[in-house]
């Protein structure tokens, strides 16, 4: 017999039960507390079931509170430099043979239109899988070495693609466009002056992993780490 269900009326005094109940009750008692585990904690909700819904379990722990998850990585979507790689639109190959890996252009990057193509590669920076990561990356410096005047009206272009790749969470391709965004900070006047109304837009991403760069152990990213760390290239962009 459950507790509380002696009658519609409620439970009978304790001196006044029928004979015969008081050990149908110290039965049940004992085989109610035998199947809940006693937990020295707090009190929680049980686990939801679709039969029973929730329920207050005093024997069962408090759940821990939510992560954020503001860390998590996300999908990386297909690139359009991807794309237009795969279709032969870029004018750009890589040099078979040489060592270390080289890159050629068909065409002279003084005729290159950099309000194209530049956006392009900055867009192909998220790029995790070769040759595609590879091109993306050495045709970027490529540029930013020979553009000169001609990177900073482009500047505009290319936050959507930079934060595009800093939203992905992932430390490898923030480390890569950090990288890239000190060469571009450098490459040209007034282009870190030409950056500052786009922070509210960057420095988020900076602010949630401005303290990843402690006990890297084996990562391969030791060298960054030896070089200040993650939060130390953010800090110098």
């Amino acid at each position: 017999m459950d507790m509380g269900s002696h009658s519609c009326f409620g439970d009978f005094p304790h001196d006044y039960l029928p004979e015969g109940v008081k050990s149908k009750l110290k039965t049940a008692k004992m085989s109610r507390t035998q199947m809940l585990p006693r937990i020295s904690s707090d009190p929680g909700l049980s686990t939801f079931r679709r039969t029973q819904g929730f329920s207050w379990n005093p024997h069962l722990p408090p759940d821990s509170p939510p992560t954020t998850g503001c860390r998590r990585r996300a999908v990386v979507p297909t690139t359009h430099f991807r794309n237009f790689y795969d279709r032969g639109d870029l004018p750009i190959s890589i040099l078979h043979g040489s060592v270390g890996g080289k890159i050629t252009w068909k065409v002279d990057l003084e005729r290159l239109d950099y309000h194209h193509y530049l956006p392009i590669f900055f867009e192909g920076l998220r790029e995790k899988e070769d040759p595609y990561r590879f091109l993306a990356v050495t045709g970027t410096y490529d540029m930013l070495a020979r553009g000169g005047a001609r990177i900073l009206p482009v500047v505009p272009q290319l936050i959507v693609p930079v934060k595009v790749a800093l939203n992905t969470k992932d430390p490898t391709i923030i480390c890569t466009v950090l990288k890239v965004l000190q060469t571009l900070v450098l490459s040209g006047d007034m282009i870190g002056e030409a950056l500052v109304p786009y922070y509210r837009q960057l420095l988020p991403t900076f602010a949630l992993f401005i303290g990843k760069n402690k006990n890297l152990g084996d990562d391969p990213e030791l060298p960054l780490e030896e070089g200040g760390g993650r939060g130390t290239v953010g800090f110098r962009v």
